[in-house]
């Protein structure tokens, strides 16, 4: 799920308080954290390989991100049987996939129209 922005650079006045973007707390570069629930990718193993994935992609696409923190949860499942290796060349190609969609879409969001 990509991270939650909007294309506003600042919210209205008039704006109910509950719809303006507010941070927890001030944040002075781009924050990236990566959660890999074990209801989703049951080896230890498997979940480390995807994190470390994310934050390689993250990588290429931090300079585009706005300053904020930004969690990326794994919500769908990486199953064993499909996977057999959680090295392996297949797992790394889905996620770096997926990723780059991800991170493209919230960048296409955060990005102000020429």
């Amino acid at each position: 799920m990509p991270p939650k922005t909007t294309a506003k650079s600042t919210p209205s006045l008039t704006e109910p308080e509950s719809t303006r973007p507010q941070a927890l707390f001030g944040v002075q570069d781009v924050w990236v954290g990566a959660m890999a629930p074990k209801r989703w990718a049951k080896r230890a193993v498997t979940r480390n390989a995807i994190k470390r994935q994310i934050y390689q992609v993250v990588q290429a696409f931090e300079p585009r991100f706005p300053q904020a923190a930004h969690v990326v949860r794994l919500r769908g499942v990486f199953d064993r049987k499909v996977f057999l290796s959680a090295t392996s060349e297949p797992l790394k190609l889905a996620v770096r996939t997926e990723l780059e969609q991800l991170f493209g879409m919230a960048v296409t969001k955060v990005e102000p129209a020429p």
